[in-house]
């Protein structure tokens, strides 16, 4: 159950806090994402602030969002919005989670271990210690007065999910409902009602993270947007069969060097029964079409295809569209990864880092976009550490990644309401170290394998780490099956 019953006081906004913009599209539909691609979760109810449940419905029919089953008005208070939306749910015991909406970056992490905690205890919160000194206040004659100052070392800060079996959840808002005086002094959180009306029922602890952080104040938007670009998303890693079944007999479409990251991904997309153009910048054809009888790969005669030429990426994917009848991926792998300082690079040497870094993704979108248009599809642009902190001897490599990240971001707005997603892959890291350089890059067998694992989701508008979730293949994965 996702609570997007605020309306955004404090954030300072008249549109409720969950539908605004971070990292290219709402709070909620990045929490909503989450849960949807989590295969933990069987159903979604969103609970809505009044009057914008429109708006909810609407974003959960764009996205796709299978997993959602209802959206439910809220009430005048959290209390009242949770047992709505608990009422909602049905008489069938579950379990349930309950998160705030206006927590965007929860990992999956926590949702796995919400619900294995819930097969030993009936109440589950997630908390981490807190890492400042909390002290008790009391009125004095001129303001607050320091009453006490509990012991840090047993003080948590509380955040979402906070889970439960269905019947306790119920029973404690039965009891507290009941309670002529639980008005007087409401629980902030769900937890307390359980803590209060159900004694008896131990509470387990997971513990959070730091980046679960509650969007409340309008510098925690700015927190978020940051957070959301210094820790790429981590692509829901689909099983190898939920993969083929939604590529096998698509036509992808890459652009690159014909030696990278972009032959891995040409070569691993063959292998899930996709028809393949490769287009190579070089004159080298070993990565296109061998033959005119090669049904897989670049139309021979049209390798040496430039990305920073829009006449020339127009043609090949013309070429494709003519051979298969439909285009449905697109990606641009294309790169120049100069480094040196810029006062000493030739004009050359700008003209050619520039026009194939920058240009040249906007070349490949604007051409892509009629095909991708026709079948749904999915473009997908490479880049190489997009959100590490500029550095010298960078300078026309951090620009020129910085603008493919905006890029993604703002087409996949434009291209919304066609039904074509548009992301972004970290190449050279899954993330950046806290002085915003790359972690590590991961090999390019491991980017190409998630390459075309984002290729098999619903995922838009997001920069996403260049390397899958850790762990074992996930058969029930948000894929998109669908052409």
């Amino acid at each position: 159950m996702i609570l997007a019953g605020g309306v955004g006081q404090r954030v300072g906004s008249s549109t409720p806090k969950q539908l605004i913009e971070i990292a290219g599209r709402p709070i909620l539909e990045h929490t909503l994402a989450l849960f949807d691609a989590a295969p933990e979760i069987d159903e979604i109810v969103v609970l809505m602030a009044p009057g914008f449940t429109g708006d909810v419905e609407a974003l959960v029919e764009r996205g796709g969002y299978r997993k959602v089953r209802r959206v439910v008005e809220g009430g005048a208070s959290r209390t009242e919005s949770t047992w709505r939306a608990l009422q909602a749910l049905g008489p069938q015991e579950c379990d349930v989670l309950l998160h705030d909406a206006v927590r965007p970056l929860l990992e999956p992490r926590i949702i796995t271990e919400c619900v294995e905690a819930l097969k030993t205890y009936s109440a589950v919160d997630v908390a981490i210690p807190s890492s400042d000194t909390i002290l008790v206040a009391e009125p004095g004659p001129r303001g607050e007065l320091i009453k006490d100052v509990p012991e840090r070392s047993r003080l948590r800060r509380v955040q979402t999910p906070q889970c439960f079996r269905l019947s306790v959840i119920r029973e404690a808002y039965e009891r507290a409902f009941a309670d002529p005086d639980f008005d007087k002094r409401p629980p902030t959180d769900d937890c307390g009602v359980v803590l209060r009306y159900l004694p008896d029922v131990p509470i387990y602890i997971v513990p959070g993270s730091e980046h679960n952080m509650k969007v409340t104040h309008p510098v925690d938007i700015h927190i978020a947007e940051k957070l959301f670009e210094l820790f790429p998303v981590r692509a829901p890693r689909p099983s190898s069969q939920a993969v083929r079944d939604a590529l096998a007999g698509r036509t992808i479409v890459v652009f690159g060097d014909g030696r990278g990251v972009d032959a891995r991904i040409a070569d691993l997309a063959r292998g899930y029964g996709a028809e393949v153009f490769a287009f190579s910048r070089g004159r080298d054809d070993s990565h296109g079409r061998d033959s005119p009888g090669d049904p897989h790969g670049a139309p021979h005669g049209l390798y040496g295809v430039r990305v920073e030429d829009p006449r020339a990426v127009a043609d090949a994917l013309a070429h494709a569209a003519k051979e298969t009848g439909r285009i449905d991926c697109v990606v641009n792998a294309a790169a120049v990864p100069y480094r040196g300082s810029l006062a000493e690079a030739s004009d050359a040497t700008v003209a050619e880092t520039l026009g194939v870094n920058m240009l040249g993704p906007v070349n490949v979108a604007k051409a892509a976009f009629p095909h991708l248009k026709e079948t749904r599809g999915h473009l997908l642009l490479c880049a190489a550490a997009p959100h590490a902190r500029g550095r010298a001897e960078q300078s026309l490599q951090a620009s020129s990644m910085a603008a493919v990240v905006r890029l993604t971001q703002a087409l996949a707005d434009e291209w919304a309401e066609y039904g074509v997603r548009v992301n972004c892959v970290d190449v050279e890291g899954g993330g950046a170290s806290p002085l915003g350089r790359p972690s590590g890059a991961p090999a390019p067998g491991d980017v190409a394998r998630t390459s075309l694992e984002v290729l098999a989701t619903r995922l838009t508008g997001q920069v996403v780490a260049g390397a899958s979730v850790d762990g074992a293949d996930v058969d029930g994965a948000d894929v998109d099956g669908a052409g």
